[in-house]
C-alpha cells in the first residue's frame, strides 16, 4: 500500500504530493500501523493481527458520524488510494455500520489537496424553516448539484422554477445567481444555509430521503427569518438583492458584509476605497482602457475587475452594505494563502491586492530587460531619475501613478569600507515600533500562611528572561527567597503547566492565569524525604455513571488548586487528611455547637455523626496518584462546611496594583527614524561586495528619497524574534496632518487590529472624500467618527494624501452628525509628480 505523505492545514484540507485518482479513503492511523506491524512480520499467527477496520477513534460521536475537529494527517489518521482501500477492505472487512471515509481530491489554484471536512450545509424551504436537514457537499461540487439535491429532498415539481438562496453568518441573504459555478468558487463555507422560497407548488412528503440525514432538531441551525423589507435607516443591514433599490445614501459610506472571519479584507478595502485618486479612477471606467489582459505576473485582468465591482457597488449611494463574495472569490483564486475562512493579516491583503492591481493594469505590454548600472560616484539625484526612468518602463499603471515612491539605499563594506548606492521602489513603508525590553506581568502569590489570601502582584520582569527572574523580582516583594517558589498555569480549576526555573518568560502569555506558590524548598522535583503534591478540590455528584459501568462519583472542581511539600513519612490517608485542612483552614468553617443548644440529645447525637461523617468519610474520599491529590466533598457537607462566599473573594491586591499602568506612547517620526537607522545585515542575508568579492555583513541604510502621492504607512506591531512572538500594542501617537521637508500630507484612513496574536478584529477610519467627514466602519455597520477618536493603540495602517493633490469636499458635512470634520485647509506645495522635483533625503515631522 502506498502511503500519500502531506499536512492537514486549517481549512479542512490535506496536502498531496502527486495524484494517483481522484479519491481517497481515510483510515485510523492506530489501525494501520497495527496492519503495518502484521504485514512486516509475516507471521499470520501475530498478534499484531489488526481485525476489522476501525475508525471509531475518528469521530466525534457514533450516532451521526461526524469526524472529530482538527484531525491531523499522519497522527490521527492516513490517506490512501481508493485501489487499496478495496484490496484491505476485500481482506479484513471494516467494523458493522461504520461509514467510509471517502474523500475527494480537489485541484485548487497551484496545488492539489485531499478534502478531509466536506462543507456541510444546511437545508430548508422559505416556507418551511423547522424542517431542517444537513447535507455535505464537496468544495468542487457545482451549486447547481445543491439545488438538484434540494429539490429532491423536499420534492420540488421537476421543472419547477426555483431560487437558491443563501444565508450567512449574519442575517444577511444573498441569492446564489450562477449555478454552475463550484461550492469553492461560491465562498460557501460550513454552518451557512441554503433555502428555496416558494415560487411554483410543492408536492406535500412526510417521507424522508435516503439520501441525506435525518432532519435536525429546530434549534440546530437558528431559525430563519423571512426576507424582510427593512426601513431605510443608517446603518441598515443588507438583506436581499432587490430590497435596496430605493434606497439613497451618501456615496461610499457603505459597510461590508463580514463572510466570515473576512474582516481583516473589509478594514483594507475601506481603507482603499476611500483613497480619492485610486477610486476616481474606477468610478469613470478609467481602468478599462488599461485593463492587461496578458501580463504573465498579472491576474488576466480579473482582480481589477472585481475590486472595480465592489468600488462601484460601494460608491453607487444604494446600499448599506456590499456582499463582497464575487472579490473574496477572486482573492482566493490567485493567493491560495487567503482560501477559506481563516483570519488573515490586512497588511498581507493590502499588499496583494496592490500588486494584483498593479500588475492587471499596466500600460506596459511586454517588459523590456534593463540592466542596472552602478552608482560609481556619480551624484545621487542622476542615479535616482535613472532608477525611476528604469522603474517605469517596466511599471506604469495607477498604482504606480498613486503609491510609489524612492528609496535610497546605502550599504558600506566593513572590510575595504566599498560603498553602494542604490534607488529602490516601494509601495509602502513597513516601519518598526521601539521595542521594550522590559514586560509587565501580573501574578498571584500564594503563601505558606494557611489564612493568608492569595496576593495579586504587578511586576516588571526582563521582556528575554527566564522563570526565575520573575521569582527574583516577587521576591523583593514578598521577602520571600526565589528558590522557595513554584510558578504554575492555572486553567479551568487545575494546573496546566508547572514551569522549571530556567524557562523563558516567552512561553508565558499575558491572559494566563499565573500563580506563584511559597514552598519550604525550592524546587518541583523530589529531594529528599519530602515530596510536592498538588491538591484539587471536587464535588462529588449525587448520580452514579450507570452508563459506563463505573460505581464512582462524578466529580466536578472547585476553587484554585494548592501546591504543598509533604514530608515521605506522613503521605498516609489520616496524615494527608490533616494535613490539607489545615492549608485550607481560611475556606473550611468548623461545626458550631451554639446552632445545636435546643436540640434533644439524640439529635445531639446525630450532630457528632455528621461531624464525624466530615472528617472521616472525607478521609475516606481522599484519593491520590502523583503528582496530585483531591479531596471528594459530599455536596451536602460542601454547603455546610466550606465557605465559599470567603472562597469567592480569593484575593487581594498588592500596592503595586494600585499604580496605574502607563502605557507607552510614541511619536511616527520615532518609528520613521528608527526606519532609517543604521543596521548590519544578518547573517542569513549577508551582502556580496564587488570589491572583496565575497559575502559580507555589510552596514545598511535606508532614506526616503521620493514620496507618492498617497502614502501607506504599516506600523509593524507583530514582533517575531528567536525568543519571542508578540503583538506591540503601544500607542503611536500619529498625525492627522503630516509635514515632510517640501510636501504636507493629510490623514485619509486608518487599519485598526483589536486584539493578539492568535485572534482579533480588523476595523477602520476613513474620511469621505465628497463631504470630508470622518466615519467608522465595522464591516456592515457603519458610524460617524470625530478626529479626536481615531488616535488609538489600534491603529495598523495609516493612509496619507498629499494636500496639494486633494480636491476639496463638495458637499457640507453631515448635519446629524455629532461632531462633523471641517474640511481641510486648502494648503497648497510644490509639483512632485513621480520623480520630479524630488527632495533628497526626506525630513518628516509632525505638524
Amino acid at each position: 500500500v502506498r502511503q500519500i505523505r502531506g499536512s492537514r492545514d486549517d481549512q479542512g484540507f490535506s496536502n498531496l504530493a502527486v495524484p494517483i485518482t481522484n479519491t481517497r479513503y481515510l483510515v485510523e492511523r492506530r489501525w494501520y500501523e497495527q496492519w503495518k506491524e502484521y504485514v512486516e512480520t509475516g507471521d499470520q499467527n501475530s498478534s499484531s493481527f489488526p481485525g476489522q477496520i476501525d475508525n471509531t477513534e475518528l469521530f466525534e460521536e457514533l450516532d451521526s458520524y461526524h469526524l472529530k475537529e482538527r484531525l491531523v494527517e499522519n497522527e490521527d489518521f492516513v490517506l490512501i488510494p481508493a485501489e487499496a482501500w478495496h484490496k484491505l477492505l476485500a481482506w479484513y472487512g471494516m467494523v458493522e455500520v461504520q461509514p467510509a471515509l471517502e474523500r475527494k481530491v480537489v485541484d485548487l489554484p497551484s496545488l492539489v489537496k485531499v478534502e478531509v471536512y466536506p462543507v456541510e450545509i444546511f437545508l430548508c424551504l422559505h416556507s418551511n424553516m423547522e424542517n431542517v436537514v444537513t447535507a455535505q457537499f464537496s468544495r468542487a461540487d457545482h451549486i447547481h448539484t445543491i439545488q438538484k439535491v434540494m429539490m429532491k429532498q423536499f420534492d420540488v415539481v421537476e421543472g419547477a422554477e426555483t431560487r437558491l438562496w443563501m444565508k450567512s453568518s449574519d442575517t444577511s441573504c444573498e441569492r446564489l445567481r450562477n449555478v454552475h459555478v463550484r461550492v469553492l468558487d461560491s465562498c460557501l463555507s460550513s454552518g451557512m444555509v441554503c433555502l428555496l422560497p416558494r415560487l411554483s407548488e410543492f408536492r406535500p412528503s412526510s417521507r424522508p430521503s435516503p439520501h441525506l440525514p435525518a432532519p435536525l432538531a429546530v434549534s440546530a441551525p437558528p431559525l430563519i427569518p423571512p426576507l424582510p423589507t427593512p426601513t431605510c435607516s443608517p446603518g441598515c443591514q443588507r438583506n436581499s438583492v432587490e430590497e435596496q433599490d430605493s434606497y439613497r445614501g451618501q456615496p461610499g459610506v457603505c459597510g461590508l458584509t463580514n463572510l466570515g472571519n473576512t474582516c481583516f479584507m473589509n478594514s483594507a478595502l475601506q481603507c482603499l476605497s476611500n483613497t480619492p485618486p485610486l477610486t476616481e479612477y474606477f468610478l469613470r471606467n478609467a481602468y478599462l482602457e488599461e485593463l492587461n489582459f496578458t501580463n504573465p505576473l498579472g491576474m488576466k485582468g480579473e482582480i481589477a475587475e472585481a475590486y472595480a465591482d465592489v468600488i462601484k457597488q460601494m460608491w453607487s449611494g444604494r446600499h448599506y452594505s456590499v456582499v463582497p463574495r464575487i472579490f473574496k472569490t477572486k482573492v482566493g483564486h490567485f493567493a491560495s494563502q487567503f482560501l477559506g475562512y481563516q483570519q488573515h493579516d490586512s497588511q498581507e491583503l493590502l499588499s496583494f491586492l496592490l500588486d494584483g492591481l498593479h500588475e492587471d493594469l499596466n500600460r506596459v505590454k511586454n517588459k523590456e530587460y534593463i540592466e542596472l548600472r552602478d552608482a560609481a560616484g556619480r551624484p545621487d539625484q542622476e542615479v535616482a531619475e535613472e532608477a525611476w526612468r528604469n522603474h517605469r518602463r517596466r511599471n506604469d499603471s495607477a498604482i504606480v501613478d498613486t503609491f510609489h515612491g524612492l528609496f535610497k539605499s546605502t550599504l558600506v563594506c566593513p572590510e575595504c569600507r566599498k560603498v553602494s548606492v542604490t534607488f529602490d521602489p516601494f509601495c509602502y513603508l513597513s516601519v518598526p515600533l521601539p521595542v521594550s525590553k522590559d514586560r509587565v506581568m501580573e501574578v498571584f502569590f500564594v503563601s505558606l500562611d494557611p489564612v493568608a489570601k492569595p496576593v495579586q502582584h504587578r511586576l516588571v520582569v526582563p521582556k528575554a528572561g527566564k522563570v526565575f527572574d520573575l521569582c527574583s523580582v516577587l521576591s523583593e516583594m514578598t521577602k520571600i527567597p526565589a528558590n522557595q517558589m513554584v510558578v504554575a498555569d492555572v486553567f479551568n480549576h487545575r494546573f496546566y503547566k508547572l514551569y522549571h526555573a530556567d524557562e523563558s518568560l516567552s512561553c508565558i502569555l499575558d491572559r494566563d492565569d499565573i500563580f506563584v506558590y511559597e514552598l519550604n524548598r525550592g524546587s518541583v522535583e523530589e529531594e529528599g524525604d519530602e515530596v510536592v503534591l498538588a491538591l484539587y478540590l471536587r464535588e462529588r455528584s449525587h448520580y452514579r455513571d450507570y452508563g459506563s459501568g463505573s460505581s464512582s462519583y462524578g466529580t466536578s472542581l472547585f476553587g484554585h488548586p494548592l501546591l504543598m511539600t509533604v514530608p515521605r513519612g506522613q503521605c498516609s490517608r489520616d496524615a494527608l487528611y490533616h494535613l490539607f485542612l489545615q492549608r485550607l483552614a481560611r475556606y473550611v468553617r468548623p461545626p458550631d455547637p451554639s446552632e445545636e443548644e435546643d436540640e434533644e440529645e439524640g439529635e445531639d447525637d446525630d450532630d457528632d455523626d455528621e461531624e464525624e461523617e466530615l472528617y472521616k468519610t472525607q478521609t475516606n474520599g481522599v484519593s491520590y496518584a502523583q503528582p496530585y491529590v483531591a479531596m471528594d466533598w459530599d455536596p451536602d457537607m460542601k454547603k455546610k462546611y466550606y465557605n465559599e462566599n470567603e472562597a469567592e473573594v480569593c484575593y487581594v491586591k498588592h500596592q503595586s496594583m494600585e499604580v496605574p499602568h502607563q502605557q507607552t506612547t510614541v511619536q511616527l517620526q520615532e518609528c520613521i527614524e528608527l526606519f532609517t537607522t543604521v543596521e548590519t545585515l544578518e547573517e542569513e542575508n549577508p551582502w556580496y561586495c564587488p570589491m572583496c568579492k565575497k559575502h559580507q555583513l555589510a552596514t545598511k541604510k535606508l532614506d526616503l528619497w521620493s514620496l507618492p502621492e498617497v502614502l501607506i504607512i504599516h506600523l509593524k506591531r507583530f514582533s517575531y524574534t528567536k525568543y519571542s512572538r508578540e503583538k506591540l500594542d503601544i500607542i503611536v501617537d500619529f498625525p492627522l496632518r503630516l509635514v515632510t521637508s517640501c510636501l504636507r500630507y493629510d490623514l485619509i484612513a486608518v487599519s485598526n487590529h483589536y486584539g493578539g496574536l492568535r485572534d482579533g478584529h480588523y476595523t477602520s477610519y476613513a474620511r469621505n472624500k465628497d463631504n470630508g467627514q470622518w466615519y467608522y466602519f465595522d464591516d456592515s455597520k457603519v458610524t460617524y467618527a470625530r478626529e479626536e477618536q481615531i488616535v488609538t493603540n489600534a491603529a495598523y495602517l495609516l493612509f496619507y494624501h498629499r494636500q496639494d493633490k486633494i480636491r476639496q469636499p463638495t458637499l457640507p458635512a453631515p448635519l446629524d452628525s455629532s461632531s462633523p470634520t471641517q474640511p481641510a485647509n486648502d494648503v497648497t506645495s510644490p509639483k512632485h509628480d513621480g520623480m520630479e522635483g524630488a527632495t533628497p533625503c526626506v525630513n518628516m515631522e509632525t505638524d
